[in-house]
């Protein structure tokens, strides 16, 4: 497959894995106090650095992620700051990237390329993130996105930004240059193959006819048939999708099915299967005549809100005059259709360009909508960018980006009387050597969680079973966790893996035992003995075991 080339690539390639992890601390007077606000989540802060952070929770977890990041114009005032350790960036920091600026397009590849691979870590198996972006530099990201998730991975779609009814010039009868109206947003897909939408279109067989045998107070439907026939060609005994089902009836079938045991018990749970024959009949998906273009995402949107209709949306919520209170807003409607079409009622949306935080008023609605079902959650990440004094946004009051965010979410939930809330971080220190010598310390709960997801490679299970008096981060598969650590300087000088205390473990635990500590007094034969491998902090912490 051919590559994108740009100035900087290499150095910036691997970046993400060497950008430090920082701890998030809890702001909570800019907190907004609900019922289920523990998971709704606004991040003040560079995105780059929120998302590294957010990997030990959430890497695996979030099944849709939006963002529309600069569109590199040369007119958005935007600045490279990325710490990467070449001479060549470091001659771009702190310098606004402008039109007429030569390397504007290895700056812009150069800021992306972390990010979606830190996106692409985060995002569930079968999790799908979409990107809007305009000519400037749909091209580059096309090939960059192919590069990071395959090929087979990317779709684009165009949608149209310009709505007539707010078009001033939408009468003109000399037209003396083309005009753009549309926008692309770009697909992408961890893997094409496994999501439910792209699977659900390629069901065979299908029974065009609406119908409604069982009544479903949905409405008529149509149906798709979910297996191949016995002893089919395609047909795999040893596939996660041959397996065994029981219908209403008590007849058992085993058969290769379109979609996992779990994807189908889901489908059962929803009453979303029918079986026919009084319930003895295959299986057959119930797609409802009211709600099946929601699985075929179109690549032309439009009638979906309009670059006019979402700046007259902030206005109205911000009780502004003029509606030119942002440059480039995306309406409600257009990325509620994309959260409707590709995330469950109870998944994470994540969208690390917040900007007037349009995304969490998407996924409030959604749930708003979806009555007790609705249960989806939201991470913002917004940059504390500074407002151009000239703007409305700045005569409204408001100095920084991440200021029109959490307060548009926050109109938004108190004016729609929303039980939900959210919950505000700023990034706090870095977890790395440096930090924890300079006495910058996280706490113990920061410090476990990010062991355990360096030590395994993924999120933690149970957080609530991180004991610091015992020291125990937590167990997977015949391994244990533990972390010899105190938020206090002096006293962190002063642990180590003593004979004491590894007699006590073992006694507790004859298992293998990985310890991070600041120091241990034992010898190879007693480490053996105790079973224990000892990782030293801070000098060792980026070591993946």
């Amino acid at each position: 497959m051919p590559s994108l080339e740009f100035k900087g690539k290499s150095s910036v390639w691997n970046h993400h894995l060497s950008v430090p992890y920082h701890t998030l601390d809890k702001d909570n007077k800019k907190s907004l106090k609900g019922k289920d606000d523990s998971e709704n989540l606004i991040i003040e802060g560079d995105n780059l650095l929120a998302l590294k952070s957010l990997l030990p929770k959430y890497q695996g977890k979030i099944k849709c992620i939006y963002i529309d990041p600069p569109y590199n114009t040369g007119n958005e005032g935007w600045i490279y700051n990325d710490k990467v350790n070449s001479p060549l960036i470091k001659e771009w920091l702190g310098e606004t990237v402008g039109v007429d600026d030569l390397t504007r397009h290895d700056k812009w590849l150069c800021m992306m390329t972390p990010r979606l691979k830190l996106l692409y870590e985060l995002l569930d198996e079968k999790g799908i993130i979409f990107i809007s972006i305009d000519d400037n530099e749909v091209h580059h990201l096309k090939e960059l996105m192919e590069e990071i998730f395959g090929e087979n991975n990317i779709d684009i779609c165009v949608w149209k930004k310009i709505d007539p009814k707010y078009d001033k010039n939408v009468n003109a009868k000399i037209i003396t240059r083309t005009k753009r109206v549309h926008e692309f947003i770009i697909i992408g897909y961890k893997n094409k193959k496994n999501t439910i939408f792209e699977k659900i279109k390629k069901l065979p067989n299908w029974l065009n006819k609406y119908t409604n045998p069982d009544n479903d107070k949905r409405g008529p439907y149509k149906q798709g048939i979910l297996s191949f026939e016995e002893g089919h060609e395609k047909e795999k005994k040893d596939s996660e999708y041959y397996y065994s089902i029981k219908t209403p009836s008590g007849r058992k079938i085993t058969r290769h099915f379109f979609f996992t045991k779990d994807e189908f018990e889901a489908f059962v749970e929803d009453d979303r299967v029918y079986f026919p024959k009084n319930g003895a009949g295959i299986p057959a998906l119930k797609i409802f005549e009211n709600e099946e273009k929601d699985f075929y995402f179109e690549t032309i949107l439009e009638g979906v809100g309009s670059l006019n209709s979402a700046k007259k949306e902030l206005a109205e919520i911000f009780h502004i005059v003029e509606e030119d209170v942002f440059d480039t807003p995306k309406p409600t409607k257009l990325i509620k259709e994309i959260i409707r079409a590709t995330a469950s009622k109870d998944s994470i949306i994540l969208d690390s360009f917040a900007g007037t935080g349009t995304t969490a008023q998407a996924v409030l609605e959604l749930n708003k909508e979806d009555g007790k079902e609705g249960k989806r959650k939201f991470i913002l990440v917004q940059l504390p960018e500074k407002i151009n004094k000239e703007t409305p946004a700045y005569r409204a009051g408001f100095k920084y980006v991440h200021e029109i965010t959490k307060e548009r979410v926050s109109k938004f939930i108190k004016k729609d009387k929303n039980e939900t809330g959210f919950t505000y971080y700023t990034l706090g220190p870095s977890i790395d050597a440096d930090s924890i010598l300079s006495g910058k310390l996280p706490s113990y709960e920061d410090f476990a969680k990010y062991v355990f997801y360096l030590a395994t490679g993924k999120n933690h299970p149970d957080e609530k079973k991180i004991k610091e008096k015992d020291f125990f981060v937590g167990k997977l598969a015949n391994e244990s966790i533990y972390l010899l650590y105190k938020k206090d300087i002096e006293t962190l000088k002063n642990l180590s893996i003593t004979l004491d205390w590894a007699e006590q473990a073992h006694k507790k635990d004859s298992g293998k035992k990985i310890v991070y500590a600041p120091a241990c007094f034992l010898d190879d034969e007693y480490l053996e003995k105790f079973n224990i491998q000892f990782v030293s902090i801070p000098y060792n912490l980026f070591e993946k075991k």
